[in-house]
Protein backbone atom coordinates (compact mmCIF):
# COMPACT_ATOMS: atom_id res chain seq x y z
CA UNK A 1 0.00 0.00 0.00
CA UNK A 2 1.51 3.66 -0.82
CA UNK A 3 2.34 6.16 1.91
CA UNK A 4 0.23 8.67 1.81
CA UNK A 5 1.69 11.73 0.57
CA UNK A 6 1.49 13.83 3.75
CA UNK A 7 3.65 11.92 5.84
CA UNK A 8 6.00 11.40 2.64
CA UNK A 9 6.40 15.68 2.66
CA UNK A 10 6.72 15.29 6.14
CA UNK A 11 9.68 12.66 5.65
CA UNK A 12 12.49 14.90 4.68
CA UNK A 13 12.90 12.75 1.55
CA UNK A 14 13.06 13.76 -2.10
CA UNK A 15 9.68 13.74 -3.16
CA UNK A 16 8.64 12.37 -6.98
CA UNK A 17 5.09 12.75 -8.23
CA UNK A 18 4.01 12.64 -11.66
CA UNK A 19 0.49 12.78 -13.84
CA UNK A 20 -1.12 10.49 -15.36
CA UNK A 21 -3.42 12.23 -18.24
CA UNK A 22 -6.85 10.73 -18.92
CA UNK A 23 -8.03 9.81 -21.99
CA UNK A 24 -10.93 11.45 -24.35
CA UNK A 25 -12.74 8.62 -24.35
CA UNK A 26 -14.05 5.57 -22.33
CA UNK A 27 -11.05 3.36 -23.67
CA UNK A 28 -8.83 3.25 -20.10
CA UNK A 29 -6.34 1.13 -21.43
CA UNK A 30 -3.70 3.20 -21.97
CA UNK A 31 -4.06 4.92 -18.75
CA UNK A 32 -4.67 2.28 -16.23
CA UNK A 33 -1.00 0.84 -18.03
CA UNK A 34 0.37 4.03 -17.30
CA UNK A 35 -0.87 4.15 -13.70
CA UNK A 36 0.54 0.46 -12.93
CA UNK A 37 3.68 1.31 -14.61
CA UNK A 38 4.07 4.11 -12.39
CA UNK A 39 2.27 3.46 -9.05
CA UNK A 40 5.64 2.18 -7.39
CA UNK A 41 8.01 4.26 -8.83
CA UNK A 42 6.78 7.82 -7.79
CA UNK A 43 5.57 9.12 -4.45
CA UNK A 44 1.89 10.31 -6.10
CA UNK A 45 -0.03 10.21 -9.29
CA UNK A 46 -2.22 13.64 -9.93
CA UNK A 47 -5.29 13.10 -12.45
CA UNK A 48 -5.28 16.12 -14.63
CA UNK A 49 -8.87 17.70 -14.44
CA UNK A 50 -9.98 18.75 -18.59
CA UNK A 51 -6.45 19.86 -18.68
CA UNK A 52 -6.05 22.82 -21.28
CA UNK A 53 -9.54 23.02 -21.38
CA UNK A 54 -10.31 19.73 -23.39
CA UNK A 55 -13.02 17.06 -22.33
CA UNK A 56 -11.81 13.84 -20.99
CA UNK A 57 -12.11 11.43 -18.72
CA UNK A 58 -12.88 13.07 -15.31
CA UNK A 59 -10.17 13.50 -12.84
CA UNK A 60 -12.25 12.26 -9.65
CA UNK A 61 -12.80 8.83 -11.56
CA UNK A 62 -9.62 8.72 -12.18
CA UNK A 63 -8.30 9.12 -8.85
CA UNK A 64 -10.39 6.14 -7.56
CA UNK A 65 -8.63 4.21 -10.27
CA UNK A 66 -5.17 5.10 -9.24
CA UNK A 67 -6.48 4.10 -5.61
CA UNK A 68 -7.74 0.84 -6.65
CA UNK A 69 -4.90 -0.26 -8.27
CA UNK A 70 -2.25 0.48 -5.16
CA UNK A 71 -1.36 3.77 -5.95
CA UNK A 72 -1.35 7.45 -3.72
CA UNK A 73 -3.71 9.50 -5.92
CA UNK A 74 -3.50 13.49 -6.07
CA UNK A 75 -7.28 14.64 -7.56
CA UNK A 76 -6.61 18.10 -9.56
CA UNK A 77 -9.42 20.21 -8.90
CA UNK A 78 -10.38 23.35 -11.18
CA UNK A 79 -12.89 25.85 -10.59
CA UNK A 80 -13.19 26.33 -13.71
CA UNK A 81 -15.99 24.05 -14.61
CA UNK A 82 -17.74 23.75 -11.33
CA UNK A 83 -19.25 25.79 -8.79
CA UNK A 84 -19.15 25.03 -4.95
CA UNK A 85 -21.70 22.89 -5.05
CA UNK A 86 -20.69 20.34 -6.99
CA UNK A 87 -16.74 20.94 -5.73
CA UNK A 88 -18.18 20.27 -2.34
CA UNK A 89 -19.76 17.48 -3.74
CA UNK A 90 -16.89 15.80 -5.12
CA UNK A 91 -14.46 16.51 -2.18
CA UNK A 92 -17.19 14.68 -0.09
CA UNK A 93 -16.87 11.70 -2.76
CA UNK A 94 -13.02 11.87 -2.87
CA UNK A 95 -12.93 11.29 0.70
CA UNK A 96 -14.93 8.28 1.17
CA UNK A 97 -13.26 6.72 -1.35
CA UNK A 98 -9.79 7.05 0.01
CA UNK A 99 -8.52 9.90 -1.82
CA UNK A 100 -6.49 12.50 0.61
CA UNK A 101 -4.89 14.52 -1.64
CA UNK A 102 -5.95 17.62 -3.74
CA UNK A 103 -4.35 20.17 -5.73
CA UNK A 104 -6.62 23.22 -5.87
CA UNK A 105 -6.88 25.45 -9.45
CA UNK A 106 -8.49 27.99 -11.22
CA UNK A 107 -8.33 26.34 -14.27
CA UNK A 108 -7.04 27.50 -18.13
CA UNK A 109 -8.96 29.51 -20.27
CA UNK A 110 -12.01 28.07 -22.42
CA UNK A 111 -10.42 30.05 -24.71
CA UNK A 112 -7.92 27.41 -25.36
CA UNK A 113 -9.74 23.94 -25.40
CA UNK A 114 -12.12 21.79 -27.62
CA UNK A 115 -15.23 23.78 -25.95
CA UNK A 116 -14.96 27.23 -26.81
CA UNK A 117 -19.00 27.54 -26.47
CA UNK A 118 -18.55 25.93 -23.36
CA UNK A 119 -19.76 28.43 -20.31
CA UNK A 120 -16.82 28.91 -17.89
CA UNK A 121 -18.03 28.88 -13.98
CA UNK A 122 -15.03 30.03 -12.03
CA UNK A 123 -17.17 30.40 -9.36
CA UNK A 124 -14.43 30.28 -7.58
CA UNK A 125 -10.49 30.66 -7.97
CA UNK A 126 -7.47 28.70 -6.26
CA UNK A 127 -7.19 30.83 -3.44
CA UNK A 128 -11.27 30.16 -2.64
CA UNK A 129 -10.98 26.32 -3.77
CA UNK A 130 -8.33 26.16 -0.89
CA UNK A 131 -10.30 28.02 1.88
CA UNK A 132 -12.96 25.74 0.53
CA UNK A 133 -11.52 22.39 1.31
CA UNK A 134 -10.14 24.23 4.72
CA UNK A 135 -13.76 24.91 5.52
CA UNK A 136 -15.03 21.82 5.14
CA UNK A 137 -12.61 20.34 7.44
CA UNK A 138 -14.40 21.71 10.17
CA UNK A 139 -17.51 20.10 9.68
CA UNK A 140 -19.40 22.65 7.56
CA UNK A 141 -19.83 23.65 4.57
CA UNK A 142 -19.52 26.78 2.32
CA UNK A 143 -23.06 27.49 3.50
CA UNK A 144 -22.25 27.31 7.27
CA UNK A 145 -24.24 23.96 7.55
CA UNK A 146 -23.26 21.50 9.22
CA UNK A 147 -22.04 17.74 7.75
CA UNK A 148 -22.63 14.27 8.73
CA UNK A 149 -19.04 13.87 8.47
CA UNK A 150 -15.65 16.11 7.70
CA UNK A 151 -12.96 15.49 5.23
CA UNK A 152 -9.25 15.78 6.18
CA UNK A 153 -6.82 16.38 3.32
CA UNK A 154 -3.30 17.14 2.34
CA UNK A 155 -3.84 20.65 0.28
CA UNK A 156 -1.46 21.59 -2.68
CA UNK A 157 -1.38 24.49 -5.43
CA UNK A 158 0.69 25.67 -7.98
CA UNK A 159 2.97 28.49 -8.83
CA UNK A 160 5.03 29.94 -11.97
CA UNK A 161 8.75 30.69 -10.34
CA UNK A 162 9.67 32.12 -13.94
CA UNK A 163 6.38 34.28 -14.36
CA UNK A 164 8.08 37.56 -15.84
CA UNK A 165 6.80 40.14 -14.07
CA UNK A 166 6.98 37.48 -10.80
CA UNK A 167 5.51 39.85 -8.48
CA UNK A 168 2.09 38.61 -8.96
CA UNK A 169 2.71 35.38 -8.90
CA UNK A 170 4.73 35.48 -4.94
CA UNK A 171 1.58 37.74 -3.72
CA UNK A 172 -0.45 34.83 -4.90
CA UNK A 173 1.56 32.55 -3.57
CA UNK A 174 1.42 33.74 -0.12
CA UNK A 175 -2.62 34.09 -0.40
CA UNK A 176 -2.61 30.03 -1.23
CA UNK A 177 -0.38 29.39 2.20
CA UNK A 178 -2.12 31.85 4.10
CA UNK A 179 -5.63 29.82 2.76
CA UNK A 180 -3.98 26.33 3.76
CA UNK A 181 -1.66 25.33 1.18
CA UNK A 182 0.95 22.52 2.19
CA UNK A 183 2.64 21.94 -0.88
CA UNK A 184 3.30 23.24 -4.52
CA UNK A 185 3.76 21.79 -7.74
CA UNK A 186 5.39 24.64 -9.65
CA UNK A 187 4.56 24.99 -13.61
CA UNK A 188 7.41 24.34 -15.85
CA UNK A 189 10.68 25.23 -14.43
CA UNK A 190 13.93 25.31 -17.10
CA UNK A 191 16.35 28.14 -15.98
CA UNK A 192 17.44 26.81 -12.62
CA UNK A 193 18.91 30.05 -12.05
CA UNK A 194 15.76 32.13 -12.22
CA UNK A 195 14.35 28.98 -9.46
CA UNK A 196 16.70 29.28 -7.33
CA UNK A 197 16.01 32.90 -6.95
CA UNK A 198 12.23 32.33 -6.19
CA UNK A 199 13.39 29.45 -3.60
CA UNK A 200 14.91 32.14 -1.51
CA UNK A 201 11.76 33.57 -1.54
CA UNK A 202 9.80 30.35 -0.92
CA UNK A 203 11.72 29.49 1.74
CA UNK A 204 10.54 31.53 4.05
CA UNK A 205 7.30 30.04 4.33
CA UNK A 206 6.88 26.32 5.63
CA UNK A 207 5.35 24.81 2.88
CA UNK A 208 7.10 22.13 0.41
CA UNK A 209 7.75 23.12 -3.06
CA UNK A 210 8.03 20.24 -5.99
CA UNK A 211 9.60 21.65 -9.34
CA UNK A 212 7.61 20.93 -12.29
CA UNK A 213 9.74 19.26 -15.00
CA UNK A 214 8.23 19.15 -18.05
CA UNK A 215 9.62 16.65 -21.07
CA UNK A 216 10.72 18.39 -23.95
CA UNK A 217 10.64 15.88 -27.06
CA UNK A 218 12.25 18.70 -29.67
CA UNK A 219 13.54 22.26 -30.45
CA UNK A 220 10.53 22.52 -31.93
CA UNK A 221 8.30 22.24 -28.90
CA UNK A 222 10.55 24.48 -26.75
CA UNK A 223 9.73 27.08 -29.11
CA UNK A 224 6.73 26.79 -28.94
CA UNK A 225 6.04 26.83 -25.32
CA UNK A 226 8.50 30.20 -25.59
CA UNK A 227 5.83 31.66 -27.43
CA UNK A 228 2.49 30.28 -26.29
CA UNK A 229 2.38 28.95 -22.62
CA UNK A 230 2.70 32.18 -20.33
CA UNK A 231 5.12 31.42 -17.41
CA UNK A 232 7.64 29.18 -19.11
CA UNK A 233 10.80 30.09 -20.48
CA UNK A 234 12.84 27.81 -22.07
CA UNK A 235 16.81 29.29 -22.27
CA UNK A 236 18.27 29.25 -25.87
CA UNK A 237 21.19 27.37 -24.80
CA UNK A 238 18.88 23.97 -24.40
CA UNK A 239 17.33 24.76 -27.18
CA UNK A 240 20.39 24.82 -29.09
CA UNK A 241 21.64 21.78 -27.53
CA UNK A 242 18.58 20.06 -28.92
CA UNK A 243 18.81 21.44 -32.24
CA UNK A 244 22.28 20.02 -32.35
CA UNK A 245 20.99 16.16 -32.17
CA UNK A 246 20.97 14.54 -35.43
CA UNK A 247 17.49 14.22 -36.98
CA UNK A 248 15.70 10.98 -36.77
CA UNK A 249 16.11 7.75 -34.27
CA UNK A 250 14.43 9.52 -31.65
CA UNK A 251 17.60 11.45 -30.71
CA UNK A 252 16.19 14.40 -29.82
CA UNK A 253 13.20 12.85 -27.48
CA UNK A 254 16.58 10.70 -26.15
CA UNK A 255 18.36 14.24 -25.57
CA UNK A 256 15.23 15.79 -23.61
CA UNK A 257 15.06 13.13 -21.59
CA UNK A 258 18.65 13.60 -20.70
CA UNK A 259 18.08 17.12 -19.84
CA UNK A 260 15.52 16.27 -17.64
CA UNK A 261 17.02 13.74 -15.60
CA UNK A 262 20.23 16.20 -15.68
CA UNK A 263 17.78 18.82 -14.21
CA UNK A 264 16.25 16.77 -11.49
CA UNK A 265 19.65 15.14 -10.52
CA UNK A 266 21.46 19.10 -10.24
CA UNK A 267 17.60 19.58 -8.19
CA UNK A 268 18.56 16.86 -5.82
CA UNK A 269 21.84 17.10 -5.32
CA UNK A 270 21.97 20.73 -4.32
CA UNK A 271 19.02 20.61 -2.38
CA UNK A 272 17.07 23.64 -4.32
CA UNK A 273 13.66 22.37 -3.29
CA UNK A 274 11.49 19.62 -1.78
CA UNK A 275 11.33 17.39 -4.68
CA UNK A 276 10.23 16.97 -8.30
CA UNK A 277 6.59 16.56 -10.09
CA UNK A 278 7.40 15.04 -13.80
CA UNK A 279 4.96 15.85 -16.48
CA UNK A 280 5.51 14.01 -19.70
CA UNK A 281 2.24 14.98 -21.24
CA UNK A 282 1.05 11.98 -23.36
CA UNK A 283 4.39 10.28 -22.68
CA UNK A 284 4.15 8.72 -19.43
CA UNK A 285 5.65 5.51 -20.72
CA UNK A 286 9.24 7.87 -20.73
CA UNK A 287 9.02 8.56 -17.04
CA UNK A 288 11.00 5.69 -16.11
CA UNK A 289 13.63 6.76 -18.19
CA UNK A 290 13.95 10.55 -17.07
CA UNK A 291 14.07 8.83 -13.17
CA UNK A 292 16.90 6.63 -14.25
CA UNK A 293 18.57 9.06 -16.00
CA UNK A 294 18.48 11.40 -12.91
CA UNK A 295 20.37 8.01 -10.89
CA UNK A 296 16.88 7.91 -9.34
Amino acid sequence: MATPLKEVLKSGKFVITAEVGPPKGTNIETMLHHIDLLKDKVDALNATDNQSSVMRYPSLATTFLIKERGGEPVLQMTGRDRNRLALQSDLLAAYTRGVQNVVCLTGDSIRVGDHKQAKAVFDLDSVQIIKMVRQLETGKDMGGNDLDGAVEFCVGATVTPEADPIEPQLIKFEKKIEAGAEFFQTQAIYDLVKFREFMKFARQFNVKILAGIVLLTSAGMAKYMNANVPGVFVPQELIDELSAVPKGKGLALQKGIEIAGRMIKEIKDDKICDGVHIMAIGKEDLVPDILSSAGL
